[in-house]
């Protein structure tokens, strides 16, 4: 479509240079639409996100968040993707999702009040030139906000100056070229200016930008008004668009609410144009009301562009648990495959909160792929692990071994996974983020990347294990069961500790352990040469167990490690956690007994 558009532009620039001023109009205004959206953009990262969040816990909060939201934003297409980038992202339910989209639709019906009750009656150029001068001094600034306040203000300004270009344009060309002459009645006007309003949606990316261009012209008696209102329909079906192109980098969740935008979009359409002649007369009751003179056709138009949205919500709230169901029909929840990434996509790279939750995600996710391997690696079942009270009596009858390649299954397994979260956190570091995003990014990949080398050391030490565990072999035998416990018993202590409430989440156990595994280690070296003098093993073999039990309780580290790092809550117990992380081994000794009392307590409650 782009060398028909610029073709078209070229030619209305050739036969009129009032085309130019009109299309100079929409043309700064888009830019000032950019330039805002740009700038809430640069206020997320922490209050956009936590309103987001709070304000979606039912079907009215999330209507009265969409509506606010696009009344601030004037940018119904930036609500639209936001709320695509945090569904994607697993902090939004879809019925949240849709709640956001119809509240989107009434709010985004103000700004075609403020063109038609403001814009149109005052010099709004004026207005703008203010703004742009301050805007642009902001912009320049270091501190974020600053320049967040700088986009917004002057993609204002550039909004008012689009406005004013866009009606002095009109009014001008209306001496040159009478575009009323292609006015159309009845059905086929309706079809053919709703076509219109819909493509010029399309091809602009914005319904605001639509209804400006539609009030301006309206004003200037350009378009009929029975065109105008069929135009202004058109104009919401073509909105979807945008909706449908942030929808196809996300999840499948994502596109269930680009569909849904497009049902709720449609069929309100669909109501408008069948019931255009009652509409037109509530529209009229509702001007007399209001005061609104019977020729002003541009405020007329800013109440119906309400009405007919506020109908769409009154008609398709009943019917939204419908609505839901047929999408999640529709659009099925892919069959689940371990092997890719679940929470990671481009739709969730548009914001702060969104990137650390998706990575979080999907990093778990990389750890029960992990967790499957390691117990199977130690031939348990990871179910049973989970549910047993006595982790060494199932160790010690779990002797058959796993007929599975752990290496193929670590390819298809983890190392995708591990290589799209290390290509996520690069490509997200790079962007202008929060200093503490940043910093929780690369915990997350450092967090999988202990994963990985757990897993890793329980591939090298699983030949001699299974060589030693499938039958009884004396001493050697309880040597390899006593390592497959300890890692048992981490792996169920992580479970415990991402089942827990997260308020009442605490990880003192896991600096106990940290400080348990150091002393079995020494305990189990001098064990070794014990066993040897007493002849109860041979030293080949003791070397080999030495090599393994190097392997496994590295393995161990890593796994308390990412644990620690992973489930890091900002909770009362993190000041202790910190304090005696910041310990040295002397000082730790010393403060052994009295951090082993309060971690059992603390697990215990």
């Amino acid at each position: 479509m782009l060398p028909v558009i610029i073709g078209i532009l070229i030619s209305g620039f050739w036969a009129s240079s009032d085309f130019q001023e009109i299309a100079a109009g929409v043309a700064i205004f888009l830019f000032g639409m950019l330039m805002l959206e740009d700038g809430f953009k640069l206020f997320s990262g922490g209050f956009l996100e936590q309103i987001l969040e709070r304000a979606t816990s039912s079907v009215p909060k999330s209507l009265l968040f969409g509506i606010v939201s696009t009344t601030l934003m004037q940018s119904s297409s930036l609500v639209s993707v936001i709320t695509i980038s945090f569904l994607s992202a697993g902090l939004l339910t879809l019925t949240a999702g849709v709640g956001i989209i119809f509240g989107a639709n009434i709010g985004t019906t103000t700004g075609a009040w403020l063109v038609a009750g403001f814009g149109l009656k005052v010099k709004i150029s004026a207005y703008a030139m203010p703004l742009l001068a301050i805007g642009v001094v902001l912009v320049f600034q270091k501190a974020k906000f600053l320049r967040g306040a700088g986009y917004v203000l002057a993609g204002l300004g550039f909004l008012f100056l689009g406005i004013h270009h866009m009606k002095v344009g009109f009014e001008t060309f209306k001496d040159s070229f009478d575009l009323t002459r292609y006015a159309m009645t009845g059905i086929l006007g309706l079809v053919v200016y709703t076509s219109l309003g819909t493509a010029a949606t399309v091809v602009m990316q914005s319904s605001h930008a639509t209804m400006v261009l539609i009030i301006t012209a309206l004003a200037s008696g350009q378009v009929s008004y029975e065109n105008a209102l069929a135009l202004a329909i058109g104009a919401n079906i073509g909105t979807t668009i945008t909706a449908i192109i942030g929808s196809l980098t996300a999840n499948f969740q994502g596109k269930r609410l680009a569909l849904a935008h497009v049902i709720f979009n449609s069929a309100t359409a669909i109501v408008a144009l069948v019931f255009i002649n009652q509409i037109r007369d509530a529209v009229d009751f509702v001007s007399q009301i209001l005061g609104i003179a019977d020729t002003d056709y541009a405020l007329k138009l800013a109440v119906f562009h309400t009405i007919f949205n506020l109908l769409g919500v009154v008609m398709m709230l009943p019917l939204m648990a419908r609505l839901i169901k047929f999408i999640e029909r529709t659009i099925r929840e892919p069959v689940l495959d371990l092997s890719r990434p679940k929470y990671l996509s481009q739709a969730v790279e548009e914001f702060p909160d969104t990137i650390v939750s998706a990575l979080q995600n999907e990093v778990k996710h990389l750890y029960d792929n992990a967790v499957e391997l390691i117990t199977h690696g130690l031939n348990i079942h990871r179910h049973e692990l989970f549910k047993t009270t006595d982790i060494a009596g199932l160790v010690s009858s779990s002797r058959r071994p796993f007929e599975f390649d752990i290496d193929e299954r670590y390819e298809q397994r983890v190392k995708t996974l591990y290589s799209a979260i290390v290509e996520f956190t690069t490509r997200t570091s790079s962007k202008e983020l929060p200093q503490d995003v940043i910093t929780r990014v690369y915990q997350l990949r450092d967090v999988s990347e202990r994963i990985v080398r757990a897993i890793k050391s329980i591939k090298h030490m699983r030949r001699n294990m299974i060589r030693y565990t499938t039958r009884h072999e004396g001493a050697m035998s309880d040597l390899y069961n006593e390592l497959r416990t300890q890692i048992a018993r981490i792996l169920i202590e992580i479970d415990k500790l991402d089942q827990a409430d997260p308020e009442n989440r605490s990880r003192l156990w896991l600096e106990e352990e940290r400080i348990h595994v150091e002393r079995d280690q020494q305990s189990t070296n001098v064990r070794i040469g014990s066993l040897i003098n007493k002849r109860k093993i041979a030293a080949d073999a003791a070397t080999s167990f030495l090599n393994d039990s190097n392997y496994a309780y590295g393995a161990m580290r890593e796994l308390i490690e990412a644990a620690c790092v992973f489930y890091a809550e900002k909770d009362s117990a993190v000041a202790e956690v910190e304090q005696f992380i910041a310990m040295d081994d002397d000082e730790l000794e010393a403060h052994t007994p009295q951090m082993a009392s309060t971690a059992h307590d603390a697990h215990r409650d």
